[in-house]
């Protein structure tokens, strides 16, 4: 093997590692596996989840997909059209996001759904591809806001 298909494999790996890590994302998030988001996310992650703020580290991460996903029964995030760059031990990706929630207890009821991307840098780090920084932005956002008891939904 040549070194430029060593390179050109590595960088394949490297874009299934960070895929397979988007989907294990989606199902710690409907799991709601919390302490399992390290698997995912780096312990200095800095992110915006649609707020226009930048928060950081992933106590706060935890905190903030607890507070949502915790008061609401059934969700289902569904991650696709990723797009991976790599660079090196760098990488970023693009990804689209549908997420569905639905009332806890109540299963013919409204649901609220989310609709967007996740913009993530990720770091090639000891443990692995891990999410440095995410920003999520969200297009389309219908449905009952109080499933996940939000007052002022970023849209």
């Amino acid at each position: 093997m040549s070194d430029e298909q060593s390179v050109a494999l590595s960088e394949l790996l490297d874009e299934r590692e960070i895929h397979r890590a988007l989907s294990r994302f989606a199902r710690i998030a409907d799991a709601k596996l919390f302490d399992d988001l390290g698997e995912v996310f780096a312990d200095d992650v800095t992110f915006d989840y649609g707020a226009g703020e930048n928060q950081q580290g992933i106590a706060q991460l935890r905190q903030l997909l607890r507070g949502h996903l915790e008061r609401c029964g059934g969700t289902q995030h569904l991650i696709g059209s990723i797009i991976v760059d790599v660079d090196g031990d760098r990488a970023v990706s693009q990804a689209y996001v549908q997420a569905r929630h639905q009332r806890a207890g109540d299963f013919v009821g409204p649901v609220f759904d989310t609709n967007g991307e996740y913009t993530d840098r990720w770091e090639k780090r000891t443990a692995g591809w891990r999410i440095v920084r995410r920003d999520a932005c969200w297009s389309v956002v219908t449905g009952d806001a109080t499933i996940l008891a939000v007052e002022d939904v970023p849209r």
